[in-house]
């Protein structure tokens, strides 16, 4: 498990291009067999990748939580963007297809991830979350998802929110999670864009062609820097910062927050003529 510190924003305006992407971006999330993990003193959010192979691939807490298991003062959501596979918890089993998503309360002690298909893996993307108390595991898939249309054409914005692990679909301890699918020929996402003081936010871009990029802005709204980011890499994003991107194609992103509380609406909106 890697471990990400935090920073001020008064430090973050003055990285180089490789600092920024040092502490911010998250480029290999998803490795054949692998188990992928960061862990950020944001909020102290977990940010994961599993991609089993032949053999299914067990989420072990690490040194790092100094805990018996991975969820042993944790919650988890997933969701899957790669081809079917499984997640079974504690001996039950849940079938995952493309854009399927699971929630898992504190307490489950065994997860382990497995491909239905070792030639084309799943690809199980996950945050997870310190909670307090145990919320019982969810299945949601994108007809139970809460969809909330929004943007137009006319601004290369329109798309639509999918809330997977929301408290319009379920309740959680602190992990809100979802993705956002942009419709053909709009590029721009969160724009005009916002903060949350009371919230971190992790982006994973994703359904991105090779040759394709994000240049995904951040940093103070008088102090904006960008990242250029490729297909199915992540972005962590402090509270204090703006998190939006335009890509060279439309995509579709994962969106995760952890925090103080879970008002999707509770943001500090930026006015684009004001941004630096």
């Amino acid at each position: 498990m890697e471990v990400r510190y935090d920073t001020h924003p008064n430090d973050a305006m003055f990285y180089t291009t490789e600092e920024l992407r040092g502490h911010y971006l998250i480029e290999n999330l998803f490795e054949k067999g692998k188990i992928n993990t960061v862990y950020s003193h944001v909020d102290r959010i977990i940010v994961g990748g599993a991609t089993p192979g032949s053999d299914a691939l067990k989420l072990e807490a690490g040194d790092e939580l100094r805990a018996a298991y991975f969820l042993e003062r944790r919650e988890l959501g997933i969701i899957n963007i790669g081809a079917p596979g499984k997640v079974t918890l504690d001996g039950v089993e849940y079938s995952l297809g493309n854009k399927d998503g699971l929630y898992v309360g504190m307490g489950t002690k065994d997860v382990k991830f497995e491909s239905d298909d070792e030639a084309n893996p799943a690809k199980f993307y996950f945050n997870s979350a310190p909670a307090h108390t145990t919320y019982p595991t969810v299945f949601i898939d994108m007809e139970k998802a809460n969809k909330r249309p929004i943007g137009s054409m006319e601004d290369s914005n329109k798309r639509t929110i999918y809330q997977y692990i929301h408290p319009a679909v379920l309740k959680t301890c602190q992990l809100s999670m979802g993705l956002t699918k942009l419709e053909e020929g709009s590029m721009w996402n969160t724009m005009p864009c916002h903060t949350h003081e009371r919230r971190m936010e992790v982006y994973l871009y994703f359904d991105l062609p090779e040759d394709a990029a994000v240049f995904h802005l951040m940093g103070q709204p008088q102090e904006t820097r960008h990242i250029v980011m490729h297909n199915e890499q992540a972005v962590i994003s402090p509270s204090w910062s703006i998190h939006s991107g335009v890509g060279t194609h439309c995509y579709t992103f994962i969106w995760g927050m952890v925090g103080e509380n879970q008002d999707f609406d509770d943001m500090d909106h930026c006015k684009t003529n004001e941004l630096k």
